[in-house]
């Protein structure tokens, strides 16, 4: 029996490599001769750091940077296998959980911690930045970010904006020669599943703004910030940006990045599969089975989320593939289109998030128990 487990993490009870240990402990309690490749993923947002060094042989290390509040706070990034790449998670260091609910207000928060991870990051060599942008607490346009790589952002009085939203309302000009060469040479390839423009009904600040913690009048000012951030840019830098897909992702960061770092924007379970071998197994090993999994497979999985990336490999090499989620939601079966064979969800019954949450590891434990026994006597029939 040789089986490759390749899920999500159950974002705040179950990470990736938790997942893939205790399906693995299932399968050997099975089959002691099983074959089981364990290949933790992410889709670039929680779980990118550790699932990159783990697949890599890499490591993760820490580094003490600016929160999106101005407190500090102690930040992940990961040095993969080759050493010469890096990879962080901007939710590290400017995400939405590191502000209490209470305080969230994306007219000051910052994304000057981002940058910093990015200056440790060539500091210690690396060549290379995967940079996941999912989570962010900001609506900044990457600024703060700029400004800690040592961007000038200035304004109409020639001094630094302040930072958050109501920054790039006041710039005015964008100055680059005290920018180091290091920062403009380095290769930045983010892990991005959002198409959203800068501006207007789709942007940064209409789609993604209230869950930051702005009211409605605030999100109309700051989508007028972010156009008149993209109208300093075409003006200083000659780039149109408004308008580029990806643009609006992280509270505008997708732009920044791209602006003024040449930034690539790619899917995450793309860069994130390519690094860690997965497909290389389905090609050469005689795999029978593959498992995945998320917290929630809904109709939104299908657009680029890394079960359905999983799915579609493992048809593409004539491999069944199954699904152990949190919960089924609204439009799962859809999934079965890209090659999911079954879905099912680990809550044995009617049960509190935070009792879902708590219990995971278990719950988890016992449906891989279940539907691995059954599917060991349904492959020994077919022989």
């Amino acid at each position: 029996m040789n089986i490759v487990i390749a899920p999500d993490s159950f974002k705040g009870s179950i990470s990736a490599e938790g997942f893939c240990n205790i399906v693995e402990k299932t399968i050997l309690e099975l089959d002691k001769d099983a074959t089981v490749h364990k290949v933790p993923l992410a889709d670039g947002g929680e779980g990118t750091v550790e699932a990159l060094t783990y697949n890599t042989g890499g490591k993760i290390k820490e580094a003490t940077v600016t929160g999106p509040s101005g407190k500090t706070v102690v930040a992940q990034y990961g040095i993969l296998g080759n050493e010469s790449t890096a990879v962080i998670e901007m939710a590290s260091a400017s995400g939405l959980p590191l502000v209490p609910q209470a305080e969230r207000n994306p007219l000051i928060t910052t994304t000057y911690g981002t940058g910093e991870l990015i200056k440790t990051v060539i500091a210690e060599g690396c060549q290379e930045i995967i940079l996941g942008i999912g989570g962010s607490a900001t609506n900044d346009g990457g600024a703060g970010m700029l400004q800690a790589l040592g961007f000038n952002l200035l304004d109409d009085q020639g001094e630094d904006i302040p930072w958050g939203a109501k920054g790039i309302a006041k710039l005015a000009s964008i100055k680059k020669d005290q920018v180091a060469k290091e920062v403009t040479a380095i290769k930045i390839i983010v892990a991005c599943d959002v198409n959203n423009p800068l501006c207007g009904p789709n942007g940064a600040s209409f789609v993604y703004g209230p869950q930051k913690g702005a009211k409605h009048d605030e999100v109309i000012w700051m989508d007028q910030a972010l156009r008149h951030y993209a109208d300093i840019i075409q003006t200083d830098l000659g780039l149109m940006i408004a308008d580029t897909p990806g643009a609006g992702a992280a509270g505008g960061l997708g732009a920044g990045l791209m602006a003024f770092l040449g930034a690539e924007l790619r899917p995450g379970f793309d860069i994130i599969q390519a690094h860690s071998g997965l497909e290389e197994i389905l090609r050469n090993e005689k795999v029978d089975l593959v498992i995945t999994g998320e917290g929630e497979m809904n109709h939104q999985t299908i657009n680029g989320k890394l079960p359905a990336g999983v799915s579609a490999l493992a048809k593409k090499y004539g491999v069944p593939c199954i699904a152990f989620v949190g919960n089924i939601g609204d439009g799962a079966e859809m999934v079965y289109d890209c090659g999911l064979t079954s879905i099912f969800s680990i809550v044995p019954g009617p049960r509190t998030l935070d009792q879902a949450m708590a219990n995971a590891d278990s719950y988890l434990y016992e449906t891989a128990q279940r539907v691995l026994k059954l599917w060991m006597i349904g492959k020994d029939e077919l022989k």
